[in-house]
């Protein structure tokens, strides 16, 4: 299976810039992924593509200000970091520009000095673990000093930063938004709870793997980055009682998707647990969670893309991917959805 074959033309004038007013006016494909047939829909309608009963889950992670400009301590040269994962106490891994500046021992002093970084660690293309020091509350320090962590194809400028926030966000702890659930209002998630519909949060912190691509020719050779993820007692025993009475599990995103996949694989039932997960699924993965994912457009040779093409078949995928580009949908972070049944 080649890297290559997960490729599509999408000119660049498609790839969403910014946020529309309103989150749930976005566009919804909605795609059978045993025939092929496509609808189109405006996303505020998915209610109608969800039955009584369905069991929806959602990814609580919110997103750090993760990005952080300062400079060397002996040189002042500039120095960009995007926190990753919280490894343990005050260390961190981090991706750093330009990471040849910034050895074993190098500190890099952030908002004059208000923040420190000692290099711990070094790893693999621009990655580095680094200490932080500082007084007082790490987050609150982080919230005056850092930016929202926008994918380097948005070239905008995000006005609102709560709008790369789902409105659900609660654990704070992702490099990038679990952007499938960017569509949800406060309203619509009522409305959905209303119908009879069970919602259930779990939580997966974005990392890494959502700014690297593929780059090996072979799919099965990628090394996908380790996440954190977390289910509580409530969620997997709802999970578990929906299973057994045959209700249809739907994930919003590849996030929420990855860690119920997780779950049900190592231990066979949804449990109460906590841990870090570097699942790849691509076709001939056999899902054994998930019944329907509402989910984004995703990159041309992304594990994400190979996600979806897993779930549905690349055929399909690929072809709905065509159609999509051909009725200019927006594609991306801030772009439309999917509903894939």
């Amino acid at each position: 299976m080649k890297t290559e074959d997960f490729n599509y033309y999408l000119p660049e004038e498609l790839i969403a810039q910014t946020p529309l007013e309103k989150r749930d006016d976005s566009r919804l494909m909605v795609l059978d992924r045993k025939t092929g047939e496509i609808k189109h829909e405006i996303f505020y309608n998915i209610i109608n593509y969800l039955n009584k009963d369905d069991i929806l889950v959602l990814n609580d992670t919110k997103v750090m200000p993760a990005r952080i400009i300062g400079e060397k301590q002996d040189t002042k040269a500039v120095i960009e970091l995007l926190l990753l994962k919280n490894i343990e106490n005050d260390k961190w891994e981090v991706l750093v520009k330009p990471a040849k500046r910034v050895k074993i021992g190098t500190i890099i002093s952030f908002g004059n000095g208000l923040l420190t970084a000692k290099c711990q660690e070094l790893g693999e293309e621009g990655i580095r673990i680094v200490e932080f020091f500082y007084k007082g509350i790490f987050y609150e320090i982080l919230d005056k000093l850092g930016s929202m962590p926008l994918p380097p194809y948005i070239k905008a400028k995000l006005q609102d930063k709560d709008r790369y926030q789902t409105v659900y966000a609660k654990n704070i702890g992702s490099a990038a938004a679990p952007t499938a659930g960017l569509h949800f209002t406060k309203e619509l998630l009522n409305k959905i709870e209303k119908k009879g519909i069970k919602i259930c949060y779990i939580t997966l912190h974005v990392g890494l793997g959502t700014f690297r691509p593929v780059n090996v020719e072979d799919v099965k050779t990628h090394k996908m980055h380790s996440e954190f993820y977390q289910m509580t007692k409530e969620v997997a025993d709802v999970l578990n009682k929906g299973k057994k009475e045959g209700k249809r599990i739907v994930s919003v995103g590849t996030t929420s998707t990855r860690t119920l996949e997780t779950i049900m694989t190592k231990y066979g039932e949804f449990k109460e647990t906590s841990g870090w997960t570097d699942i790849f699924i691509y076709p001939g993965y056999e899902f054994k969670a998930i019944d329907a994912q509402i989910t984004n457009f995703h990159l041309p040779k992304s594990t994400l893309i190979m996600l979806v093409s897993a779930f549905a078949s690349k055929k399909i995928i690929l072809n709905a991917y065509e159609e999509a580009v051909k009725n200019k949908y927006r594609f991306f972070s801030f772009g439309d959805s999917m509903f894939i049944k």
